[in-house]
């Protein structure tokens, strides 16, 4: 019988102290150190690049201090309320908002403000080449701008291991290797991968091993629709 994982663990939120610099130690410093209230931020870069976990850093890091955060992603359904006792308003996937969540997003600019509260946005492209109406173009842009790079490959290990290290699991070469040969070297996507790899191992009962790695993907495979699993196949 498999054993079925408890929901707890090291899934925390990110924060700064885990994050792999790489190229971005200068948006990593800007952050650690901002202070609240200061003109907007705005981080971009493409898919991996720790924007996400920059923002959930800074959030962590407000409510860590006694502040409040409302957190808005372009995917998260109207209306979107503002709320006065917020320190910090993030918004992420600046690059993808259509008009009415740009409509709902200059709001929220014009509320923070008012108000003396903190923004903090991300996308994949700089604010000048955001596909937004121009008064939100010149919001996202009015403060420090910081560009994010993926991690080489030497970063993309050390972020791996620094993740296994944290979560008690032994991360061989040959699993390092497999995981970065045969998968997305996409950062968020080799973290998730790992958190799954990890409960399966749990469930399992087994250390982790290519073999283990293999099993669980097939596994994965077999529970997806014929044409999902075809797809991912590809």
């Amino acid at each position: 019988m498999k054993q079925i994982p408890l929901a707890i663990g090291v899934d925390t939120e990110p924060d700064f102290e885990h994050f792999v610099a790489g190229d971005n130690a200068a948006a990593l410093q800007a952050l650690g150190r901002l202070k609240i209230p200061s003109p907007p931020v705005y981080l971009h870069g493409p898919a991996g690049s720790g924007k996400t976990h920059l923002l959930s850093a800074l959030a962590r890091q407000v409510r860590a201090q006694g502040g409040r955060c409302g957190w808005f992603n372009a995917d998260d359904p109207l209306p979107w309320t503002f709320d006065e006792g917020w320190q910090l308003v993030v918004i992420d996937g600046a690059d993808r908002l259509d008009e009415l969540h740009q409509h709902a997003a200059f709001s929220l600019f014009v509320d923070a403000a008012t108000f003396g509260v903190q923004m903090a946005s991300a996308g994949r492209v700089p604010p000048v080449d955001l596909p937004v109406r121009e008064d939100l173009r010149t919001r996202f842009g009015w403060g420090p701008v910081f560009a994010l790079w993926p991690l080489d490959e030497t970063g993309t290990r050390a972020a791996l291991r620094r993740e296994a290290d944290q979560r008690g699991i032994f991360l061989s070469d040959e699993v390092m290797d497999y995981l970065l040969t045969r998968f997305s070297r996409d950062m968020a996507s080799l973290m998730v991968l790992l958190r799954r790899l990890d409960r399966f191992s749990l469930a399992e009962r087994r250390m982790v091993t290519v073999p283990l790695l293999k099993k669980m993907v097939a596994e994965e495979a077999e529970e997806l629709p014929a044409s999902v699993a075809v797809g991912r196949a590809a």
